[in-house]
């Protein structure tokens, strides 16, 4: 599949229906969660900050986009790119990130109104998705934008739903809002934003697909919950053998999927 094939399969996915987008952290976690049968995958800032010892938001660019080339290259599904705040405040410098991530063969890229110590003004805001629609015009990459809020306790509802209209004015294709909790929540922001679909991080038990659907949601991404999984029962394992010298936890690996049937055959990237 080539990438313009990519790209529009990845439009396609958001015209109806709810899909499950999930965030591999390494080429080897993306071919796995391709051979399960998603449609489509998405990057985790966070998830592949663990596997370099870091907290989320403490990549560089070029870490970030060289991350995001390996992982293009190693599934054949569409790959959005979670792209932080672009890694420029705005203007030509946001707009050249935009096209280098686009580069590199992305279907969609999500692009967030932190700064890093607080939200970026309103309109500065919704300037910087303008800049990023304009980047990547004629691409047929989906924009995604992010209001980050919610998440981080910056922001009420309200004004998250008022950025979201914005962005969506500035003409994003996609609109996020990470940090719903609840239906009531999940409702207003559908509802707002209609027609443009809406993107829905669950990091922790409460939503199922079924019932995000049934609100009108679009699509699902679970963010750095699948690397955090991973990371918990490697944890246990570890205190486990430290505390108890047993190795009962290893039990459940008799029943694992051969990878050999998603790994074995793939090319080295």
């Amino acid at each position: 599949m080539t990438i313009t094939e990519k790209r529009q399969k990845f439009r396609q996915l958001h015209e109806d229906g709810c899909f499950v987008i999930p965030n591999p952290w390494d080429i080897g976690s993306a071919r796995y969660l391709e051979h399960a049968g998603f449609k489509a995958l998405a990057t985790t800032s966070a998830g592949f900050a663990f596997t370099r010892g870091r907290l989320d938001g403490k990549m560089s660019l070029q870490e970030i986009v060289s991350h995001a080339a390996e992982m293009a290259q190693a599934t054949k599904l569409p790959l959005n790119v979670d792209f932080e705040n672009g890694f420029a405040h705005g203007g030509a410098e946001l707009a050249a990130n935009i096209r280098r991530c686009a580069d590199i063969g992305a279907a969609g890229i999500s692009i967030e109104d932190n700064a890093g110590d607080r939200l970026y003004d309103f309109d500065e805001a919704a300037e910087r998705i303008r800049t990023a629609v304009q980047a990547l015009e004629g691409t047929g990459v989906t924009l995604i934008a992010r209001s980050e809020g919610m998440l981080t306790g910056w922001t009420d509802l309200a004004e998250t739903i008022r950025r979201l209209q914005a962005f969506a004015e500035a003409g994003a294709d996609c609109l996020y809002a990470p940090g719903l909790a609840s239906e009531t929540e999940v409702r207003a922001v559908v509802s707002a934003c209609a027609p443009k679909p809406v993107n829905v991080l669950v990091w922790s038990p409460g939503f199922t697909v079924p019932q995000l659907a049934g609100l009108g949601v679009r699509r699902v991404s679970v963010g750095g919950a699948l690397a955090k999984v991973a990371w918990a029962a490697a944890m246990r394992s570890a205190r486990e053998i430290l505390e108890t010298g047993s190795f009962d936890s290893f039990g459940p690996l008799k029943d694992m999927e051969k990878m050999s049937d998603f790994l074995g055959s793939q090319p080295t990237v």
